[in-house]
């Protein structure tokens, strides 16, 4: 995967298949010039690695849950990394699969955060389009993630509301 820099860019290097892939509405995810989505997977941290020009990447905002990892040339989001070992998708890192010219990466399979794009400048208006369209490209759309990656969260603090309480 390449940042947008014509000169020197940022490259990071992804290992394995990537899993719940999607397409992602959210205002803190980077999106291409002009797109409603970002279409983001995750795979395991320890598959993803800065191959080049690691020295150009910044961290967007410390404070958030993913620590999105941009060029600070470009502004191009290269991987997103949670390190709180108590967050339920703690060793897992998000990366754009649209950054890489491979091909085979697991298909995205629905679409999170779509009213957010609202945020983002969209008219609230068009969201019924928007919608239909995501359905009519196989992408249940979401105003928070899949019920998969839902009813792992939950798991996750139910485990720990088990343990701790």
């Amino acid at each position: 995967m390449l940042c947008k820099c014509s000169s020197k860019p940022v490259e990071v290097t992804v290992g394995a298949q990537t899993a719940h892939n999607h397409v992602c509405g959210c205002s803190k995810c980077w999106k291409p010039e002009g797109a409603l989505f970002a279409q983001i997977a995750v795979v395991s941290r320890d598959h993803v690695s800065v191959t080049a020009n690691a020295d150009k990447l910044a961290i967007v905002d410390e404070s958030a849950a993913i620590q999105r990892h941009a060029c600070r040339e470009c502004g191009t989001h290269m991987y997103g990394r949670i390190e709180n070992t108590g967050h339920p998708f703690h060793g897992l890192d998000f990366i754009h699969t649209e950054l890489s010219a491979e091909k085979g990466w697991s298909a995205p399979e629905f679409a999170a955060f779509v009213s957010s794009i609202i945020e983002s400048g969209a008219a609230p208006e068009s969201m019924g389009d928007v919608r239909n369209t995501l359905k009519e490209l196989g992408l249940e759309p979401y105003d928070c993630l899949s019920p998969v990656l839902m009813d792992a969260i939950a798991t996750h603090v139910a485990s720990h509301v088990v343990s701790n309480g």
